[in-house]
Parts: C-alpha cells; structure tokens; sequence
C-alpha cells in the first residue's frame, strides 16, 4: 500500500513541477544528489528551469544520475566531490563557473554516519569524521560560494538537516547532534548573508523511505513500530522533500531567510 501511494504521490508531484518555471536562469549546486533527497531535489531544481550540477564520492553514480536527468530534457552536469575535502570542493566550484557562468543556489546535502549507539560511546575518530563532514564541509562550502552568489546580486542557500536535530534518536544520537548543529549554523549565518542580499534557510526531514533508512523503513516489524509517531502514519519520499527547497531557493520566498522547516509528517519536532 505505501509503495503504491508513492507512486501516486511521485507522479503528483512531477506533473505539477513540469509546469513550473519559477528558477529559470538560476544556476544551482546540489551536493549528494545522485540518489534519495538529494536526487529528488536536483531533478526538482532542474524542472523548474535551473541548470543544475549534481555530485557525490563516486564517479559512476554521478555518471548514472546526469544520464537520468539529461534523458528528462534537464540541463544537468556533474561532477565527483567528497565535501570534507577542500580540493573537491574548489573543482565542484569551479566546474559550476566552467558549465553555466555563476552559481545563485547551493543546496547542502551531503552528510555521513560512521557510528551508531549511545552517544558516550562514539570514538574520536566518529565524532570527528561527523563534525568534519557534517558541520565544518558544509560551513566551509557555504563559505567559499558566498562569494559567486554575491556576484550574481543574490541568492539562496537550504542546508538539510534533520528531525534528529530536534528529537534525537537513541540509535543515531552523534549524528542528531550534528544536525542540531546545522540548525543553528541555519541561524548564525542570517547576519552576515543578508546584507549579501543572500537567503539561507534548512530543512529537517523526518522518516523518509531512503536507503539511509532502509533499515527501518524496509522492516514491517520496525516500521510498524514508528508509525504512531507520524501523525500521516507513513514515511516519506524524497521528492516531499524537493518542492520546499525549490519554493526556498524562489523568488516566492524573498521575505524568508533563517528559517528551518520541518518536513516530517506531522512528528512532534521543537526544541
């Protein structure tokens, strides 16, 4: 039944984004997009007439996401880039200026999880593997492209964060803490950015039907578990999470900037 109700929610979604046209002429960088969230939103961004670049660590999931994209008519790049790693993260750059002339949206979507259990038992090499990829890669990479946007006279930047940032979880919790995190980097960047005239907004999603959580979502039993928690009563799927960024990274969203939204069917979600 949920597979089914996707499918209808998928489809839905599609037709109405192929009429619109709300970021022609915007160049956007949306990093791990080759599958889950950040696919959806890449095809999203790309449906509503951005040219978009797409990335992730391996260069055949990269080559399989731009073909899919390109076969949709979207005018898609991509390239490579682990964004813990400065030189990636200059060429993911660089290419966006080599491909389409400037860059007026980045949506930071990269993260990994080494560690699960308490959190008092995450190693030093987990926290720091998390805090590195998850809050330092994506602050820096905000950094470096603030400077392009502000060339175009604007822009907008959605940093996803999570549910977890707001309720932890007792099987994720250094990861939860890292997302918590983004949500106040969400924050702290507002005053530096708008006079920029740069937006920088995040969401959180919930319980979305990805391989991140294949685990829980692809166990009835564990499934069955979390239901009562979702007011909907079912997960997610990535492209709920897309229109959201593509109205953020809008000109309909002009008067929004530090603002984090919660993508979760109804979970209970504050601080």
């Amino acid at each position: 039944m949920f597979s089914r109700l996707s499918r209808q929610i998928a489809v839905r979604m599609s037709t109405t984004a192929a009429r619109a046209q709300k970021l022609k002429g915007k160049v956007a960088i949306v990093t791990a997009s080759t599958e889950g969230i950040g696919f959806a939103i890449a095809r999203r961004l790309g449906e509503d007439g951005a040219k978009v670049v797409v990335s992730s660590r391996k260069q055949k999931n990269v080559d399989k996401a731009v073909d899919v994209l390109k076969k949709e008519n979207l005018d898609v790049c991509g390239i490579v880039c682990h964004v813990g790693k400065k030189d990636d993260r200059s060429k993911l750059i660089q290419k966006t200026i080599d491909e389409y002339g400037g860059i007026d949206i980045l949506v930071s979507n990269a993260a990994a999880n080494p560690t699960m259990g308490p959190l008092i038992n995450c190693s030093e090499d987990a926290w720091d593997k998390l805090f590195d990829t998850n809050v330092k890669a994506t602050f820096m990479l905000c950094k470096e492209i603030v400077p392009h946007i502000e060339k175009r006279g604007g822009g907008s930047i959605v940093i996803v964060s999570s549910i977890a940032g707001y309720v932890s979880s007792d099987a994720i919790p250094a990861y939860a803490v890292t997302k918590t995190a983004l949500l106040g980097l969400v924050k702290g960047l507002v005053g530096s950015l708008a006079p920029k005239n740069i937006r920088v907004n995040g969401i959180a999603p919930g319980l979305i039907d990805t391989k991140f959580s294949a685990a829980l979502t692809g166990n009835p039993d564990m499934l069955k578990m979390a239901l009562p928690a979702i007011p909907l009563h079912r997960p997610g799927i990535p492209v709920e999470c897309s229109g959201i960024v593509s109205f953020l990274s809008s000109e309909d969203a002009s008067y929004i900037t530090g603002e984090n939204i919660v993508i979760s069917g109804g979970m209970p979600s504050r601080l």
